[in-house]
């Protein structure tokens, strides 16, 4: 079996464009967690089926398919054969899916999902509870450390680059609102695993910061004496 490595930070630190460069350049499978809370969040938006309707939310876990495919441009998410890559990162559901994160129905039906989905080895999972909850075996776990205030200001720019209108406050706003809710959260709160290497990439270039995962990654494969 190949390498599981777990990307674990807070939100907009950076975690989803990291692991997608780093699984690009091993040639390893890329699972973006955080885009699978949001397509629960995003259908039960659809269905107005609010965070305290556990019907609604049990149907919905019943008939809920979540893909991932690549393309030229990135990856794409398709939730029940639709297309949302940017519908998942809109306001509405920026401000509801720490909500329906924290529901344990949804944390464990998510799991199993991603712990099939890493069955197959060589792949680079990021979220929150990946290195503690998930994959606690991972061969390697990162945490990805970014101050507020700079998880901010890329998540304004990204924005901006795609034509979404959300003021740099408001966006600091919900990052305050949802690290409370994440860390406060009785299921599966976001915590650094103890056996995790910290990454602070706040004063690090983007090629920086890959360069020091692919480093560590690849002392673990040496030490594995794995080649691919």
């Amino acid at each position: 079996m190949g390498l599981i490595v777990a990307i674990d930070g807070e939100a907009g630190a950076g975690k989803s464009t990291v692991a997608k460069e780093v699984a690009k350049m091993l040639n390893f499978v890329y699972v973006d967690t955080g885009a699978m809370f949001r397509c629960v969040t995003l259908d039960a938006l659809n269905k107005k089926i609010d965070v305290s309707n556990k019907d609604g939310i049990a149907e919905i876990l019943e008939n809920i398919e979540i893909k991932f495919e690549n393309d030229a441009l990135g990856q794409k998410v398709f939730l029940n054969g639709l297309d949302v890559t940017d519908k998942i990162r809109t306001k509405d559901v920026d401000d509801k899916v720490a909500e329906f994160a924290a529901v344990g129905e949804i944390r464990e039906k998510l799991k199993e999902l991603e712990q099939e989905m890493g069955k197959m080895g060589n792949i680079v999972m990021e979220g929150r509870d990946i290195g503690t909850t998930i994959f606690p075996n991972a061969d390697v776990k990162l945490y990805i450390e970014v101050s507020e205030e700079e998880r901010a200001r890329r998540r304004y720019n990204q924005n901006l680059e795609k034509g979404i209108n959300m003021s740099y406050e408001e966006i600091l706003a919900n990052i305050k609102k949802r690290h409370k809710l994440e860390t406060e959260r009785e299921i599966s709160p976001l915590r650094k695993a103890e056996d995790a290497i910290e990454i602070d990439t706040t004063n690090m270039t983007f090629e920086e910061s890959i360069k020091r995962i692919i480093t560590i990654i690849n002392d673990v494969k040496i030490g594995k004496n794995l080649k691919n």
